[in-house]
């Protein structure tokens, strides 16, 4: 009598032990450690800038394009993301790949964010 032979020819027993096994694994699931999401925090440096009585487009178009104009690039930069608030206030953080030594990406979009000091409305 081959394998699959004793399964089929008790259907019973399969559904009870196909049952056992899913049980087993729903046991399972919680205790097993999750390695995929390790507990790092990717290095991140803000920019902040305030443009008072500017609405969040004008804030967007005029000193949040210039600043992501120059500070895209970044070495190890992975992304960014900015805000622009009604009060006038412009949130840019930029991320970076874990590893990356925090003050010297903080010293690189300081650079950058010098360079686009020109374009950046007074």
């Amino acid at each position: 009598m081959d394998f699959s032979r004793f399964f089929i020819d008790r259907p019973i027993f399969a559904a009870v032990l196909s049952i056992l096994i899913f049980i087993t694994g729903l046991i399972a699931i919680p205790l097993l450690p999750v390695s995929e999401y390790p507990d790092v925090v990717p290095p991140s440096v803000q920019v902040r800038a305030e443009y008072p009585g500017a609405n969040p487009k004008v804030i967007a178009e005029t000193v949040a394009t210039p600043l992501e104009e120059a500070i895209n690039g970044v070495e190890n930069m992975m992304y960014m993301k900015s805000v622009a608030g009604s009060d006038g206030v412009l949130v840019t953080t930029v991320t970076f790949r874990p590893g990356t030594d925090p003050d010297q990406a903080q010293v690189q979009v300081q650079n950058r964010v010098a360079q686009a000091e020109a374009r950046l409305p007074e």
